[in-house]
């Protein structure tokens, strides 16, 4: 499989119209609450691993200190106009060190991109290592075998300054036995009424609860399950891990 991801490097601009900063500010204000009301600390200091545009970050920023991490330059570029109050830095979710520990290490939907159980491993150990004791790691799983629909597509359509754009979204696993599954991306471009169209390859993670579960305890973790329920596009309800370091 071809791993485009414009999104985050030519195509970055396009995220703010697809995906813009306010869609994200109800459902961070939860997670918030969440890891407010779990840690055992005066949660103040927050590391968002995998950051990507800082949409969660405008929201993050309002109850923490947050420092935010990306390994793509061009939707750092972008968190850093949207939150210049917060710290970002250019790094790998599975490998940084910063030889420093936060109250909260969240990592968001950017966990996706984990191929491989040792990635997703590394990135637990990554958050682990960078948590306090009786500190909030907070993450979520957006596809696993026993709930991927194959084919699910969904399509929504945005607009900002003179640009409209139509987003369409198609999920397709062509080898349920591995732990990748393929999301294509089709932008409809119309600047002024011209259109242009682009396409944009994704490879993500799909990994069983139980191996998420697995991971975060051989991390170190106490682990909690929960769900959410995201509403924008249509109301899904995804599982999330609230996972404590212990004292």
């Amino acid at each position: 499989m071809n791993d485009q991801r414009r999104l985050y490097h030519d195509l970055a601009w396009a995220w703010p119209i697809i995906s813009p900063p306010q869609d994200y500010v109800e459902d961070t204000e939860h997670f918030c609450r969440i890891i407010q009301e779990r840690s055992r600390l005066e949660a103040r200091t927050l590391l968002n691993l995998g950051c990507g545009g800082g949409h969660n970050d405008c929201t993050l920023k309002k109850h923490f200190d947050v420092t935010g991490v990306d390994t793509s330059e061009a939707m750092l570029k972008l968190a850093k106009q949207l939150n210049p109050q917060v710290a970002y830095l250019a790094g790998d979710m599975r490998t940084m060190r910063l030889n420093k520990t936060f109250d909260a290490v969240t990592i968001f939907d950017s966990v996706n991109y984990m191929l491989t159980v040792e990635d997703l491993r590394a990135a637990f150990m990554t958050a682990f290592v960078h948590l306090k004791p009786g500190g909030v790691f907070f993450t979520m799983v957006e596809a696993t075998p026993e709930r991927f629909e194959q084919n699910w597509t969904q399509c929504s359509t945005h607009s900002g300054g003179d640009i409209e754009i139509t987003f369409i979204e198609n999920a397709y696993d062509p080898d349920p036995t591995d732990t990748t599954y393929e999301v294509t991306f089709v932008y409809l471009i119309r600047r002024g009424g011209r259109l242009e169209v682009e396409t944009d390859r994704h490879v993500c993670g799909i990994f069983t609860l139980e191996m998420w579960r697995s991971l975060l305890e051989e991390a170190g973790f106490e682990v909690k399950q929960m769900e959410f329920t995201y509403n924008v596009g249509g109301a899904r309800t995804y599982p999330m891990f609230v996972c404590m370091k212990p004292a």
